[in-house]
């Protein structure tokens, strides 16, 4: 029983792995059309969500190293689609902001992303479609849940 579950536990974790890489790829592709990368997209849709953050807690949020972060933002920034702005309360911070120039660029990697997603669920009943969501919803918050400590990490 328990070769079986591992082995279950294999193939999902594969499955999952393998899904992952292949929308990474078809995104690639279809955002390049647009002259975007998934992590130019990734990074104006969380800058979105959370306009005037510091370069610091932008980098925190997209799980990133600052540096990263900032090379990109200087990249954003050439092209037209992120502004700097001294922050009024810390006069060495810079609180970061889009540019007009960037709604439309967002709403067009948006709808490459649902037409993907149409794609990837195409022969899927709407019914199957949210038990998907569901059940990965589930395993996200189980996988996101602090785990508790055990006696070895407790001694260090």
């Amino acid at each position: 029983m328990l070769i079986m579950c591992v082995s279950m536990s294999d193939s999902l974790g594969f499955l999952i792995s393998d899904i992952s890489r292949l929308m990474r790829r078809r995104f690639d592709e279809r955002a390049r059309q647009v002259g975007a990368t998934r992590a130019q997209w990734r990074t104006l849709t969380t800058l979105s969500r959370h306009e005037g953050v510091n370069q610091g807690a932008l980098a925190e949020l997209l799980e990133v190293e600052p540096i990263t972060l900032c090379r990109m933002i200087d990249r954003l920034e050439e092209s037209g689609l992120v502004e700097r702005r001294r922050d009024p309360a810390d006069r060495r911070a810079w609180q970061l902001f889009l540019t007009d120039k960037a709604g439309p660029i967002l709403a067009d990697l948006r709808s490459m992303a649902d037409d993907l997603f149409e794609q990837m669920l195409d022969g899927l009943p709407q019914a199957r479609r949210d038990a998907l969501a569901d059940a990965l919803d589930t395993i996200r918050g189980n996988l996101a849940a602090p785990t508790p400590a055990t006696p070895e990490a407790a001694h260090g």
